[in-house]
């Protein structure tokens, strides 16, 4: 039974692109208690299924279940191909290092496209401390946002530069802060 509940939520949560308020989870599942709902959510949480984050809203803990691991495959010469499950990976698990300070961004532009990132795609950001030089930032400059790589001057004034060579480098004039650095690609054929 938890099961057609898990699935009426998460299903919620797919095409809202949001978790279901306790009232919305109350008309989802046809209880006529709040009381009720809060013992489903907390059954929920016992089976990891959700969780509350730091503001205690609820965030879905994972989606997509476990994916067998069958080995590699060859990108360059073709070779002979052996199917042998050496695991299995959560695909959460594997591009969220911590769930509570992730969100997602999808991709609008092309200046990142020599990276690999294409408009379109989603990045997974993570807010973290200080950023490497080199690493792919989301950034307010001067009171717009952007994606590029995180660059230091020589002075050790930092500054944005694209992956794509019909843009220049952004060199901040008055405001400048690191909001995330990106820590995964999805892109969906």
């Amino acid at each position: 039974m938890i099961t057609d509940y898990t699935n009426k939520i998460l299903g919620f949560y797919r095409n809202s692109k949001r978790m279901p308020s306790y009232a919305e989870i109350m008309k989802l599942v046809g209880f006529k208690s709040k009381n009720a709902v809060y013992k489903l959510v907390n059954k929920l949480i016992e089976e990891g299924i959700v969780r509350k984050d730091a503001s205690g809203r609820l965030i879905p803990n994972k989606l997509l279940g476990e994916v067998p691991v069958l080995g590699l495959v060859e990108a360059g010469f073709p070779s002979v191909a052996e199917e042998d499950t050496l695991d299995t990976m959560n695909i959460d698990d594997y591009l969220v290092e911590d769930k509570n300070s992730t969100y997602m961004l999808e991709v609008k532009g092309d200046s990142m496209i020599e990276a690999g990132i294409h408009e379109g795609d989603l990045v997974i950001a993570q807010r973290k401390g200080e950023p490497k030089v080199g690493d792919i930032v989301i950034a307010e400059v001067d009171g717009g946002w952007t994606m590029k790589y995180f660059r230091k001057k020589p002075n050790g004034s930092p500054y944005l530069e694209p992956a794509n060579k019909k843009y220049k480098p952004i060199y901040p004039k008055e405001d400048f802060r690191i909001a995330a650095v990106v820590k995964g690609v999805v892109r969906k054929y």
